[in-house]
Parts: C-alpha cells; sequence; structure tokens
C-alpha cells in the first residue's frame, strides 16, 4: 500500500523510534505485577507493546508515530498519549503521577515536548510538573488543580484495591500525593499545534469537566476523546459536571464520526470505532428523557449500561435534568 508522504516519513520515525526503544529500554515487563483487567490488555494488545514500556507503563505503538502509555495496573487504567511528529512531540495528559513518566517519553523521543491535559482531574495531571512546557486551559477549576493534591486527598487511589492487589509498585504508597504545576501559557480552543507533518487542533469539550478540551488529526482521522468518551463508567457524578455541556459535547464529536478512522480515549482500551459517539450520544439523549431505568451501585448514584460502554451519575443530578431543572 502506497501511504501519503508526511505518513510515509512519520511510519519510518515511528520505526527508528520503535527499534531505539529494543536496544534501550527495558526488555521485560515484570511478572510480578498484576494488570487490573486481562480484557483491556488483551483489547490493547491489538497494537503492539515496544520496549519503552516497563513494569508500570504498557506502551502501545497504536498508529506511526502516535503512542499509548497505559498505566494498567491502577484502577483507572488512564492513558496517556504521546504524538511524535518530524520536529516536535505533544504529550496529552500525564497519568497519576505515580512513577516518573518523562523517562518512558524519553524512551520515545528526543524532539521538545508540549504537554496538554484533556482535563485537570487528578489522573490526568499526575505528571505535569516533570515537564516545563505544560498548557491550560484559562479556568477557575484549571488554576485550583495546578495546586495539586495532598496524599490525605489522593490516598484512595494508592489503596491496595486501587492497585489491583500490587504490593511492590515501586513507588511510596503512603506519600502519594500530586505535585504542584505551572503553565508555560493559556489554551484556548481551535488553537493547533504542527508537530511537522501532523497538525493537532484543540476541541472545546465541555461537560465532564469546564476545562475539558479533545485533540483531532484530521488529516490521519484520529480524535482523542479525553474523558468525554471510554468504556467506562463514564464518570458525570462529580460536582463539576454539567450534562447539559457533556450532552452537547458529545453530540459535537459526534458529528465528526464520518470523517474519523479511530477514537482514542483515556481510560481502558486505547481504540474504539467512531460510531461509538453516536451510541454515546443517543443514551444520553434517552437517560434525559427518562427512558431508561438504570441500576444503584452505591447510594446517590445511576449506573446505566449501554453495548461497550456505560455512564454513571449523580441521581440528584439525573433527577433534576430529567425534569428539566437546574443542578441541585
Amino acid at each position: 500500500m502506497l501511504l501519503p508522504a508526511h505518513l510515509s516519513d512519520l511510519l519510518r520515525r515511528t520505526l527508528l523510534v520503535a527499534c531505539a526503544a529494543v536496544f534501550t529500554g527495558p526488555t521485560a515487563v515484570a511478572a510480578e505485577l498484576q494488570r487490573c483487567s486481562a480484557a483491556h490488555f488483551a483489547d490493547n494488545m491489538r497494537a503492539p507493546l515496544v520496549a519503552a514500556s516497563d513494569d508500570w507503563f504498557d506502551v502501545h505503538a497504536v498508529e506511526p508515530g502516535v503512542f499509548a502509555l497505559v498505566e494498567s495496573r491502577q484502577q483507572q487504567e488512564v492513558i496517556s498519549w504521546l504524538v511524535v511528529g518530524t520536529t516536535r512531540a505533544l504529550l496529552f495528559d500525564t497519568g497519576m503521577g505515580m512513577r516518573p513518566l518523562r523517562p518512558v517519553v524519553a524512551r520515545l523521543t528526543t524532539l521538545p515536548v508540549t504537554v496538554l491535559n484533556s482535563h485537570t482531574h487528578l489522573d490526568h495531571v499526575g505528571g505535569n510538573a516533570e515537564f516545563s512546557d505544560v498548557r491550560a486551559m484559562p479556568t477557575a477549576f484549571t488554576r485550583a488543580n495546578m495546586r495539586g493534591k495532598t496524599h490525605a486527598q489522593v490516598a484512595d487511589e494508592a489503596a491496595p484495591a486501587a492497585l489491583c492487589g500490587n504490593t511492590a509498585v515501586g513507588f511510596d504508597t503512603a506519600a502519594y500525593h500530586i505535585r504542584p504545576w505551572t503553565s508555560a501559557g493559556n489554551l484556548r480552543p481551535g488553537d493547533t499545534f504542527d508537530l511537522g507533518g501532523r497538525t493537532l487542533e484543540v476541541i472545546a469539550a465541555p461537560g465532564h469537566t469546564a476545562d475539558a478540551i479533545a485533540l483531532h488529526d484530521r488529516a490521519a482521522g484520529l480524535l482523542w476523546t479525553g474523558d468525554t468518551f471510554y468504556a467506562g463508567p463514564i464518570w458525570l457524578f462529580m460536582p463539576e459536571t454539567d450534562l447539559d455541556a457533556y450532552l452537547a459535547t458529545i453530540t459535537k464529536l459526534a458529528a465528526l464520526a464520518p470523517s474519523l478512522r479511530r477514537v482514542l480515549p483515556a481510560h481502558n482500551t486505547v481504540s474504539a470505532a467512531p460510531s461509538m459517539l453516536a451510541s454515546v450520544r443517543d443514551a444520553m439523549r434517552a437517560i434525559r428523557a427518562g427512558a431508561l431505568a438504570g441500576t444503584t451501585p452505591a447510594p446517590g448514584q445511576r449506573l446505566y449500561s449501554f453495548d461497550g460502554f456505560s455512564v454513571l451519575v449523580a441521581q440528584a443530578t439525573v433527577t433534576a435534568w430529567q425534569a428539566g431543572r437546574a443542578r441541585p
């Protein structure tokens, strides 16, 4: 198959990086650390692991120049994304901050790296402090999260259950916290990042949080959705969640589906069919209409399950939403 010139060059660079990782990166993944979901790992193995992987990060080569850095031994199964062009690289999210991320990135590229966050929940900004060029949305929610989190605020994420029974995890679970971080510049919807041979566009995606964004590679037909879409449960029960804004965002992203080849989520699995965006849109419309019963996994929560994804909402919020009232 004949590839366009820019993709051919990216493929060449990716192969060179992967080959370099074979000789410079770790050569095996420690067997003693259990992955949280064998099913998700099996799905992710459709994209090969590269030797930049270690005993915490599974690094999958998903596309030429596109690497998924999956923290598969922690319950969030968060995915940070490194996109490598010919002149620079972009890191979309920095994970839990439990183990250093920068050395993994360094095994994959020597180019300058700019960090963007799909949003600023703790599981997406944990490694921000390791990088100097972080661009951030100028929202109050973002600024509050730039202060980091104390151990007391995040201790549950380092508990044995959250680590899927793993004990020798390579960091001090009793001292785990999110380091404060700073922004090198404001990020705005519509901003573009020319990486050399690949241009990424920032799309506003509020709903899950006020500062949520998606990334779009129009030429390659790729959409990084952050927490707007993943296998789930998609968390829409937090106080900062706005269900009206979320429905508007998923409707906007679903309209892009005909031009997409892949959706690249921020949790669980590294790739999904673009048609899932319309499925989520339709599900949210049905939830708003009160057409679905759902279940109650915990007091005050409502879970709606569908084919390939699920949605978790706050009972009081969804009741008000269905009645057309303001959020409680």
